[in-house]
């Protein structure tokens, strides 16, 4: 009821679905993206590639199909070094490569601007275009190792979160199993005293006892009674604190299986005790792996910057204008297909300090896993002594106990006979209380103390 209620692990549940999808997404980089463009643009003004009309010159040609030149102009010709040359209007000869304007063409062809211009006005593209990455330089491989850690680390985080919810339940459940024992012991207690009250009362009348005695075990039976009320108090509020974490009602009443103490398994300490110590199974060094390998692979995504990216493009061109055939008004288009490269030169070792800093961040998660795996080593034992201290401890106020009964016993049996005086009665009555109270003080911490080992462990899933 705890793990489906705990707010916190409803948040690490949806992390987990979170890094899942991004995995998901990473893994689409290796195919390729498909795009559909469109677009229009209205222009003011048309194109056009004459500035005014044009004439162009025509040449003549001989009767073999090669060009006539000399029957092409009307420019006079002279002999120079034995050479033909033309001669301008002022009858100078010239060199018509050097000064194409000087020559006197027979016929023009007349080219109007108007043929030139196209109405560009109104402009409509558009594009399907598809890019598949061939090479970039290990870039999308690590990007989905990292994804892959993250889902790693989300999951840690959610297993950590459940460790904790079990952990805090089990503190909340055994602490209402104490103070459900001690309610009990106190209103035995109470009514120890209210019965010595009674015989004291009696021993008075009788003249065997002084006022005195009288106002004593009243004084021992009011704080009892004290003491009785502040356990229910807090017997209440640490009901109320385990139906919070359950998600229950708050006045809810319930009893636990386990509030005859006297029937709690005492032989799973050793059993928990001999379990290898397997630090790996801890959310913390899950966690704390999944930074070192996210930290690796931005290390190598990094230094794949450092290399060249390249890509396969294909895809179809539509435009109006056809820009294929002298700007009609219509749609036309094409196929194309290439490849892109491109190749990093020169950033000013931008690139060089971002791959140092990537390995400094590497350096820190592999120091902070080490760190953490000597504490959690450090955990365990601690984990281990403390519950072969209260397994130790448990046997020790067992046995106390039995004394403080016995001692109870016989004290009531000398106080009743005459021999025992009322206040070593009382005194029996606080020693069997102080130690049934120590005795149920020891077994719920080795029960809490094999939570604890358990979740030093690992475990406790």
């Amino acid at each position: 009821m705890a793990i489906k209620h705990n707010k916190n692990l409803l948040i690490a549940n949806e992390n987990v679905k979170a890094a899942n999808s991004l995995r998901k997404a990473a893994r689409t980089q290796y195919l390729p993206n498909f795009s559909a463009n469109g677009g229009y643009v209205h222009n003011q003004k048309n194109i056009s590639l004459l500035g005014a009309d044009q004439y162009l010159p025509v040449y003549a040609t001989k009767a073999d199909g090669s060009l006539n030149f000399a029957s092409s102009v009307n420019n006079g010709w002279t002999v120079v070094n034995g050479s033909y040359v033309p001669l301008d209007a002022s009858g100078n000869a010239f060199d018509p490569t050097k000064n194409p304007e000087k020559i006197l063409w027979k016929n023009y062809a007349y080219i109007p601007k108007d043929a030139f211009e196209f109405d560009t006005h109104n402009v409509w593209a558009g594009s399907i275009l598809m890019t598949q990455p061939l090479f970039m330089g290990g870039k999308i491989r690590e990007l989905n190792r990292i994804a892959e850690s993250s889902k790693h680390f989300a999951e840690a985080q959610y297993e950590g979160q459940t460790s904790e919810t079990i952990f805090d339940t089990d503190a909340a459940y055994w602490r209402v199993i104490s103070l459900v024992n001690k309610e009990k012991l106190a209103k035995s207690y109470v009514e120890l005293l209210h019965k010595l009250d009674n015989d004291v009362s009696k021993s008075i009348d009788f003249g065997v006892a002084t006022k005195s005695d009288g106002l004593s075990v009243k004084v021992k039976l009011n704080e009892a009674e004290m003491s009785l009320l502040q356990v229910q108090d807090g017997l209440s509020l640490s009901r109320m604190a385990l139906c919070q974490q359950c998600g229950l009602p708050l006045d809810n009443e319930f009893q636990l299986a386990d509030e005859n103490i006297s029937s709690l398994p005492q032989n799973t300490i050793s059993a928990i005790d001999n379990n290898d110590e397997n630090i790996e199974k801890r959310y913390e060094i899950k966690s704390l792996e999944s930074m070192v390998d996210i930290a690796k692979s931005n290390e190598k995504v990094q230094l794949s910057r450092f290399l060249p990216n390249i890509g396969l493009t294909a895809g179809y061109l539509t435009t109006n204008p056809n820009m294929y055939n002298g700007y009609e008004k219509e749609f036309s288009g094409e196929w194309q297909i290439g490849v892109v490269a491109n190749v990093p030169l020169f950033h000013w070792g931008e690139r060089i300090h971002t791959l140092r800093a990537s390995e400094n961040e590497k350096n820190i998660a592999q120091y902070k896993l080490d760190d953490a795996k000597e504490k959690i080593k450090l955990d365990v034992t601690q984990a281990k002594f403390k519950i072969s201290e209260a397994s130790k401890k448990a046997k020790m106020t067992a046995y106390n106990k039995t004394k403080a009964e016995e001692n109870l016993k016989y004290a009531t049996i000398g106080f009743e006979s005459g021999t025992v005086a009322s206040s070593t009665l009382m005194e029996a009555q606080t020693a069997w209380l102080k130690a049934n109270s120590e005795d149920i003080d020891a077994q719920i911490d080795v029960q809490l103390c094999q939570v604890y080992l358990q979740k030093a462990l690992g475990i406790l899933n």
